[in-house]
């Protein structure tokens, strides 16, 4: 945090906050739940797959060499792409 108050890109992620002009909040103001889930097998496979979606956009602020090739994801990024996009917000 102190890095990102004060300007300075010593950590991945300031660098990301302020390459991308994000400011920083309250936590409901500035994310949104994607999917809700017990932890399991199916919250990883949710998890991988956002991760791979965001390494594939070039969003991923972390050691991309962590992310595998997965032909399943690959496909569902390629075959429908709204599925990967953000739901809609509603307006007011």
């Amino acid at each position: 945090m102190r890095d990102f108050k004060y300007n300075k890109n010593r950590s991945k992620f300031a660098q990301h906050l302020i390459d991308n002009k994000h400011d920083i909040g309250k936590l409901e103001d500035i994310m949104e739940i994607v999917h809700v889930t017990k932890k399991s097998k199916m919250m990883d496979t949710l998890e991988g797959f956002h991760i791979y979606k965001e390494t594939k956009a070039g969003n991923q602020i972390n050691d991309r060499l962590t992310v595998r090739e997965n032909a399943i994801f690959e496909t569902v990024v390629q075959e429908d792409p709204y599925r990967c996009a953000a739901p809609p917000q509603p307006n007011g």
